[in-house]
């Protein structure tokens, strides 16, 4: 696998490690345990990273695709400006705070045992991805955005902004449990 994909796979391998620890010895109630009105419990953070089940069909058609039309390459691969932009910003800490589109809201109070196993596999599910891309060129292969068709990035900058996506909502689950007093 090439370093650019090898990369991405060993970050959602991180993150899936990193959500393990996040939820360890924590109780039922801690994980729906809200800092402040208006504020996610942890469970939701995770809830809404689940968000990115909806991606996983899209990404395998445009992967589907590129091989079809024979889109190799090894790198080093295309990331236009606004992908990069768009994934520095996404990355925590969040230093501009956007309201999530109401398809990508997590549900009130989600229940904890059906979403931590979800938000685990996806990790597993997003690797899978990034490796099922091994050969293509990630950056000729463009792919819009659930949000908006007009906002497109890269294959290899979709992987970049769903693992940086992944991590700032940690990031914010990760200062739940602080406040919430809990030790790793």
């Amino acid at each position: 696998m090439n370093s650019v994909l090898a990369s991405y796979d060993s970050q959602f391998t991180a993150l899936h490690e990193r959500i393990d620890r996040l939820v360890a010895r924590l109780s039922h109630e801690d994980l729906l345990w809200r800092p402040a009105e208006g504020e996610w419990s942890i469970v939701e953070c995770l809830e809404h990273l689940n968000a990115a089940w909806k991606v996983l069909p899209k990404l395998d058609g445009k992967i589907g695709e590129a091989r079809d039309r024979n889109l190799v390459g090894t790198g080093p691969f295309s990331e236009p400006w606004l992908g990069r932009l768009y994934i520095r910003l996404i990355e925590p800490p969040a230093r501009i705070k956007v309201k999530s589109p109401r398809q990508y809201r997590p549900r009130l109070d989600p229940p904890p045992a059906e979403v931590v196993p979800r938000v685990l596999q996806l990790q597993k599910e997003l690797g899978a991805r990034v490796r099922s891309a091994d050969g293509l060129d990630v950056g000729a292969i463009r792919m819009s955005s659930p949000i908006s068709r007009r906002f497109k990035m890269t294959l290899g900058q979709w992987f970049a902004f769903l693992a940086a996506h992944e991590r700032r909502h940690l990031w914010q689950a990760e200062r739940v449990k602080g406040k919430l007093g809990v030790q790793s």
